[in-house]
């Protein structure tokens, strides 16, 4: 009998008197009562999973001991060996065993009843909670899962498809919460405490993560994981997903090996970064290429890459590299592309005066709503370069550069799709002026589900840009951008 079941059984009063043969039977329907109320209880969404994973009995009062046990387990295991945690003399199969021979120690000493495989269980749990990730380690290996978001210790959201939904698992309280949160950081030789409460990483498969803890987080830590795919999506990917279309990413292709500068354009969490680590495979492989971000996500496949990333300061608040330091670094180690992860401050300056100088071909994201709002953010960053410049000398800049802007977006029903492909076309008068070449048709409507049928479909105008690259060998066809039926669109 496993330990649940025999904490969870019922044992008479000694002093309990005998019952006669006739009593015997009125108990019966008492019987019949747990029966109806077992299912109920394994049907309501309430209840959430045993921390330790052996099922939940009822209202039994085992889990609470259980966790209880679990918790003491991990504080003393945490510290006894919490100092070797960051030792970099000792293997991760070492620090595991380590753990595991005291934790059998620990769990010895607290003389709880439990079988071999509860025990086995029990310790391998505890393990995961000071050594990995706790409740996160199921979530991390789940590719279905895109997002993490760790509100409190007992609230969890996840994204999947799009779409946000609340998850039956929990940690045991802050402190399993913070421990986990430290277990990240100092994985990437950073920290986290009341002097410095908020930090970005990323793991060892490339999952960006974002730590706050009090008092700057006022409900108790929180944590924020935003994973990555383990193998890179490729355009045959984006394109069987609906992202976009096979003319717009043809366009998109020929910019790219054309050489022109393009800008990817979205908001948080509408797949900038996967838009642009599929355009980067469009270059060349004979190409030297430099990314510069501001915590490494890109997957480029060519061979001739040179990654470099930013580095925030110390505690003492010193060594910091910034977005723009590295970009000024990289035109002294001939690039021949330049892919900055995202431009959000003064490196905008500088990427701007790269392209107008020589560098053509460089792609980088931006945050941002729609392409005309790209410009007008990309005209606030480039005053946030403490240069005092004109706006129209910084509009000149922006028009002289940038070629093309593609705009992701997250739509209702969930998916992520490319809305606008649009062409700078320089200045008119002291405007940026720019020309839609794709735009989204939302007249196709949703299927049942709901989704959009909708693709980026052609406007009809043919861009400046295809003489350009009619000069370096690439010819487009002009029913590239053949604009739609409208009588075909209207039997649709």
């Amino acid at each position: 009998m496993k330990l649940s079941e025999r904490l969870a059984t019922p044992t008479p009063a000694p002093d309990e008197p005998p019952t006669s043969g006739a009593e015997t039977e009125v108990p019966a329907p008492t019987v019949v009562v747990p029966a109806v109320d077992e299912p109920a209880a394994v049907a309501a969404p309430a209840p959430l999973p045993s921390p330790t994973g052996l099922p939940r009995p009822g209202p039994s009062p085992v889990p609470d001991v259980l966790a209880d046990l679990k918790e003491r387990a991990a504080q003393e295991l945490f510290a006894r060996i919490g100092g070797r945690l960051s030792d970099s003399s000792l293997t991760e199969e070492r620090l595991h065993a380590l753990a595991r021979d005291e934790l059998s120690r620990i769990v010895d000493a607290e003389q709880v009843a439990l079988t071999a495989i509860e025990r086995r269980r029990l310790i391998d749990e505890i393990g995961a909670d000071v050594l990995g990730y706790g409740p996160l380690e199921g979530l991390l290996d789940d590719d279905s899962v895109t997002e993490i978001m760790v509100n409190r210790f007992d609230q969890i959201y996840l994204e999947r498809n799009g779409k946000l939904g609340l998850s039956p698992l929990r940690f045991t309280s802050d402190a399993q919460l913070r421990r986990v949160i430290e277990r990240i950081v100092s994985r990437v030789g950073r920290r986290i405490d009341e002097s410095s409460p908020l930090v970005d990483a990323r793991l060892e498969d490339g999952s960006r993560v974002n730590a706050i803890i009090p008092p700057l987080a006022v409900n108790g830590p929180a944590l924020t994981v935003r994973k990555f795919a383990r193998q890179a999506l490729t355009a045959a990917d984006l394109e069987r997903l609906g992202t976009i279309d096979a003319r717009a990413l043809h366009l998109l292709r020929a910019a790219v090996e054309g050489r022109l500068n393009v800008l990817v354009s979205g908001g948080t969490g509408t797949g900038k970064t996967t838009l642009l680590n599929v355009l980067s495979a469009f270059i060349p492989s004979s190409e030297r290429i430099i990314t510069i971000e501001d915590a490494v996500e890109l997957q480029l496949q060519q061979e001739h890459v040179v990654r470099l990333e930013s580095r925030p300061a110390n505690i003492e608040g010193r060594g910091e590299v910034t977005i723009r330091e590295l970009v000024r670094n990289a035109l002294r180690m001939r690039p021949d592309r330049i892919v900055i992860g995202e431009v959000r401050g003064g490196e905008s300056l500088d990427m701007l005066q790269a392209m107008n100088t020589g560098h053509e071909g460089s792609i980088s994201t931006i945050h941002a709503n729609s392409p005309r709002d790209a410009i007008a953010r990309l005209e606030t960053l480039v005053l946030m370069a403490g240069m005092d410049l004109p706006l129209r000398a910084i509009r000149e800049q922006i028009g002289s550069a940038i070629d093309v802007i593609v705009q992701i977006a997250r739509l209702r029903d969930g998916s992520r799709r490319v809305v606008h492909i649009s062409e700078v076309n320089g200045m008119e008068s002291d405007i940026i002026t720019l020309q839609e070449i794709f735009t989204f048709d939302f007249a196709a409507g949703r299927d049942e589900t709901g989704r959009y049928l909708g693709q980026a479909v052609p406007t009809g105008i043919r861009p400046r840009f295809t003489e350009r690259l009619l000069d370096v060998g690439i010819d487009l066809p002009g029913d590239l951008f053949q604009a739609p039926v409208i009588a075909a669109r209207a039997r649709r």
